[in-house]
């Protein structure tokens, strides 16, 4: 079930507009790429308790522990949970949310695009809100 709903909101996310994220600021935009950083550097050491920090408070009322959320990352992002490349691409706005696009390549060599959802704290930080992966584009014969 998780599968079909990562594949449908793959999807989705293709479908959606890409227009780029013209209200966030350059301090935005770097704080928005340390964060997905410092969490992909924290999946790295398999540090679950730094990794889940960075999620959204709703991404940590979903999984309710580090340990059940590591869990999932490892059965179902291989790609950002151990990259063998990680390239910042432009943040876009999809479905009104600041999104950041990366450009990973997974540890089995195949590329894909990670869209990280971002969310806005109180306080002014940034946390992330998902991550949705999707193959790139390939062209039929």
């Amino acid at each position: 079930m998780v599968f079909r709903m990562l594949a449908l909101l793959g999807a989705l996310v293709g479908l959606a507009s890409s227009a780029q994220a013209q209200d966030v600021s350059s301090a935005d935009r770097a704080a928005i790429r340390d964060i997905i950083q410092s969490q992909v550097d924290a999946f790295r050491r398999d540090d679950g308790d730094a990794a889940f920090g960075y999620a959204s408070p709703s991404i940590r009322g979903m999984f309710g522990s580090s340990e059940i959320f590591m869990d999932m990352v490892r059965q179902g992002y291989q790609p950002v949970y151990r990259p063998q490349a990680f390239d910042f691409a432009e943040i876009v706005t999809l479905d009104g949310q600041v999104t950041q696009k990366v450009h990973v390549i997974g540890p089995d060599g195949r590329p894909v695009t990670a869209y990280y959802p971002m969310t806005r704290l109180p306080d002014g930080s940034w946390r992330i809100n998902g991550c949705y992966l999707q193959a790139p584009e390939e062209h039929q014969a």
